[in-house]
């Protein structure tokens, strides 16, 4: 377990009249990704960071539980099973249900956000109704090199793709579904780079490494458009908000400078870490600067959802399969060990909030 200060910590309040229902919270393992499968079957994410997760991939239960998903082999990684990086949850990040059920899980495979166990990154296949793998794709160095680090992913039935960020080079990466073949696209391009001398800032605090650099964080949120037709992305450490067609993702066809070219910069928006859209194409994201849920209206209103003092470092979100409500956690990453000198500091517990929004 990582140091963590032993100051007590002073919960926050809830505010009266909250939208936000807590469907799981956790002292550890630190989650940062949930998605939710027909049924309301939860799963929580747990990336091997700051914290070394039993059950990096779990369904949470009642009274907080984890129970390991698939199964408690696929949530081992010891020195007994590094031969088989396929088969085995090594730094698992997100997870997102598809229009069919099948849950698809990203492994970047960078225990420590380090460097990626060689064979190891991989986008998995799974049916929450049998808890079994149905497929794997795994993503050559080429498309996944040693610094990468695959952070999220939608999958686009109608097309038979999968579009995901790379946080750790800074690219998009789209897989095409039947053939299982990669591409790496818009690598170290301004769309997928940190906006330049952004101070990344939580509620205040300023992210600087154990080397006093400052937290610089490529790709990372990214939202299918409800038609399929667009894919909203862009860097974590900035206001820039980009869009591209995914006719122009998919096309191989296509020079780098050609796929470049079609990339649309959107007015600027609050920083966030995760983002989704809905039925209307209002855009959310989770703004980690003010601790808050944010929502971008099709003409690019920005709105505030919601807003608390809890909310330690909003990170990822996910539809319910109706679309009725939207889950998020919070992963008080600024708390964490690796931003403040080595030593954890008082938070809240890391939560699941689930949230009814009109229709």
């Amino acid at each position: 377990m990582p140091a963590d200060s032993t100051a007590a910590h002073v919960p926050a309040p809830v505010p009266a009249g909250s939208p936000l229902t807590i469907v799981g919270e956790f002292n550890a393992p630190q989650v940062t990704g949930v998605a939710v499968a027909p049924g309301g079957k939860i799963f929580a994410f747990s990336p091997r960071w700051d914290y070394n997760p039993t059950y990096p991939v779990a369904v949470v239960g009642a009274s907080n539980t984890l129970t390991p998903y698939p199964d408690a082999g696929w949530c081992m990684w010891n020195d007994s099973v590094k031969a088989e990086p396929l088969k085995h949850w090594i730094c698992p990040q997100a997870g997102y249900v598809d229009k069919q059920g099948m849950l698809w899980i990203i492994d970047p495979a960078a225990p420590g956000l380090k460097f990626t166990v060689p064979g190891g990154v991989k986008l998995v296949k799974t049916d929450p109704k049998t808890n079994k793998v149905v497929q794997v794709i795994s993503f050559p160095e080429s498309v996944a090199p040693r610094h990468s680090y695959l952070n999220d992913v939608r999958i686009d039935l109608q097309n038979n793709y999968a579009y995901l960020t790379d946080s750790g080079t800074g690219a998009l990466v789209v897989v095409d579904l039947k053939t299982t073949k990669s591409r790496q696209l818009l690598a170290k391009q301004p769309s997928t780079m940190p906006d330049k001398g952004f101070i990344t800032k939580a509620q205040g605090k300023a992210l600087y490494d154990p080397m006093g650099k400052p937290g610089q964080f490529k790709a990372d949120g990214i939202a299918l458009s409800t038609d399929n037709q667009y894919l909203y992305y862009r860097a974590l450490s900035g206001h820039s908000l980009y869009r591209i067609k995914t006719a122009v993702l998919r096309d191989a066809a296509l020079s780098p400078a050609q796929v470049q070219a079609a990339v649309e910069k959107l007015p600027d928006a609050p920083a966030c870490d995760g983002m989704e859209i809905d039925s209307k194409n209002n855009l959310y994201l989770t703004n980690f600067e003010a601790g808050a849920i944010l929502r971008r209206t099709p003409e690019g209103k920005i709105e505030t959802v919601v807003q608390e003092q809890r909310l330690e470092w909003p990170d990822t979100f996910a539809w319910d399969p109706d679309g009725n409500n939207i889950y998020f956690t919070t992963s008080a990453i600024h708390k964490t060990p690796n931003w403040n000198k080595g030593v954890g500091q008082p938070r809240e517990p890391f939560r699941i909030y689930k949230m009814a929004l009109a229709k």
